[in-house]
C-alpha cells in the first residue's frame, strides 16, 4: 500500500509542475485592442428542444453591443417544444440584432445533429452575409453585452483564427457544486489552457459553448464536413483548425455563462457519460488505463490515509495525506473561480469516483448499442475521417 501511495504522490508532483500548470485559472482573453475596422460577424446557434433556456440566453445575443455588422442565425434542429417559434417571439419582443430561424431537416448520413445544424447555419451565413467571423455558440449560453466585441478584438489583436472561452457553468444545486467545477478541472487537466495554441505544442481544444472562428480558417480546415461524425465536436474543431495551420486560443470566461440547469445527479450523469467513452476513442485499453489512473491518482490517497491511521502504516498515512493535500490545493483555484468555498476541495476524490463510474457506464452503454445518446439521438462509433 505504501508504494502505491508514494506513486500517487509522485503523480501529483508531476501534475502540479509538469502538466502546463493546468490548475491555474488566470487564462483569460489576451490583448483586446479595438481594430480600426470591425468585421462582420455571423452568430450561429444550433438548438434542439431548448425552449426552457432560450429566454435566458437568446436575448443576450440579440443585445450585443457590437460596432460592426452582426446577425444571428438560429438553426432549429428538429425541436418538438416550439424552440423556433419561441426564438421568433423573443426577437420580436426584445429587438436588437437581426435574427433568422431556419431548420436543416434530419441529419445527413454520418452527421451528428449538432454539426448538421452548424453546417446549415454556416451555409446560411455564407449565402446572406459577407461575415469574416463566425461565432458558434450553444443555445444555453448567455453573453455579456460586450462579449462579441471582446472576442473579435482578441482575435484581431493576436492574429488568431479561433478564440474559444469555457463558459462559466451553473453551480446552484448541491450536485452541480460537487460535479461541475471538477468537470472543468478535469478538462483543463487533459487540455492545459496554457498549452493550447502555443507554437510547437500539439495540444488543441476548444469549448463548444463559445467559439469565434474566422470563416477563411474554417474553409481551409474543411469544417464542419471533416469532423461531421465527432461527438466531442469542440475539440475536433480546434484540432482541424490547428492542423490546417490556424492559430487557436482557449481560456476561461468571465462574462459568458451557461444557463442550463443540472438540478440532479441523473442529468449530470447523462451529460458526462454521453461522451466519456468517445473521449477514450472507444478503446477498452484506454478505458482500463483511465480507470487505473483515476484510482491511483484520486482514490488511493484518501484510502491510504484511512488505512494508515487504522493500521498504523505511517508511510502510507504521510504519503496519502501529502497527495491528498496537493490534490485539494490544485482544485482550490477552480472552486474560487466558481465562487465556492474551498472546503469543497477535499471532496474531489468523491467526485473522481463518480466520474470513474460515469466513464464505465459510458462504455457499457456503447457496447449495448446505445452509443452516445443525447436529446433522442444515439451515435455509434464514428468511422475514420477522410
Amino acid at each position: 500500500m505504501t508504494w502505491i501511495t508514494v506513486g500517487s504522490l509522485a503523480a501529483w508532483g508531476w501534475l502540479l509542475l509538469g502538466q502546463g500548470f493546468f490548475w491555474r485559472t488566470d487564462v483569460r482573453l489576451p490583448d483586446r485592442t479595438p481594430p480600426a475596422d470591425w468585421p462582420a460577424v455571423a452568430i450561429v446557434v444550433p438548438a434542439r428542444d431548448e425552449a426552457g433556456v432560450l429566454p435566458s440566453s437568446l436575448p443576450s445575443l440579440l443585445a450585443q453591443d457590437y460596432p460592426g455588422r452582426a446577425e444571428v442565425f438560429l438553426v432549429d434542429d428538429g425541436s418538438s417544444d416550439g424552440t423556433g417559434e419561441l426564438a421568433r417571439a423573443l426577437a420580436a419582443r426584445h429587438g436588437g440584432l437581426p435574427l433568422t430561424v431556419d431548420s436543416p431537416g434530419e441529419p445527413g448520413p454520418g452527421w451528428t445533429g449538432k454539426l448538421w445544424a452548424v453546417r446549415h447555419g454556416m451555409a446560411l451565413a455564407r449565402a446572406r452575409t459577407d461575415a469574416e467571423y463566425l461565432l458558434l455558440t450553444d443555445a444555453d449560453i448567455a453573453h455579456a453585452p460586450d462579449s462579441l466585441r471582446e472576442l473579435v478584438a482578441a482575435a484581431r489583436s493576436n492574429g488568431l483564427d479561433l478564440v474559444s472561452q469555457m463558459a462559466r457553468l451553473r453551480v446552484a444545486s448541491f450536485w452541480e457544486r460537487l460535479v461541475v467545477p471538477a468537470f472543468v478541472y478535469f478538462f483543463a487537466q487533459l487540455y492545459p489552457f496554457r498549452r493550447v495554441g502555443r507554437p510547437g505544442a500539439r495540444t488543441a481544444a476548444a469549448a463548444g459553448g463559445c467559439v469565434l472562428l474566422r470563416r477563411e480558417a474554417a474553409e481551409r480546415a474543411g469544417v464542419p464536413e471533416r469532423i461531421r461524425q465527432a461527438v466531442i465536436d469542440d475539440v475536433a474543431l480546434a484540432r482541424a483548425v490547428q492542423r490546417s495551420g490556424g492559430r487557436i486560443w482557449l481560456g476561461l470566461a468571465d462574462r459568458v455563462e451557461s444557463v442550463r440547469p443540472y438540478p440532479g445527479l441523473a442529468s449530470l450523469w447523462r451529460m458526462v457519460s454521453r461522451s466519456a467513452y468517445a473521449q477514450l476513442l472507444h478503446s477498452p485499453l484506454l478505458l482500463a488505463g483511465t480507470v487505473a489512473g483515476l484510482t491511483v491518482v484520486y482514490l488511493v490517497p484518501p484510502v491510504a490515509v484511512v488505512a494508515g491511521a487504522l493500521g498504523g502504516a505511517e508511510g502510507a498515512l504521510v504519503a496519502g495525506a501529502a497527495a491528498w493535500a496537493v490534490m485539494a490545493g490544485t482544485f482550490a483555484p477552480m472552486l474560487r473561480y466558481y465562487r465556492l468555498p474551498v472546503w469543497w476541495a477535499p471532496l474531489l476524490p468523491v467526485t473522481a469516483l463518480l466520474y470513474l463510474l460515469m466513464t464505465v457506464d459510458s462504455a457499457v452503454q456503447h457496447h449495448r448499442g446505445r452509443g452516445a445518446a443525447w436529446k433522442g439521438r444515439t451515435y455509434t462509433r464514428p468511422e475514420a475521417a477522410p
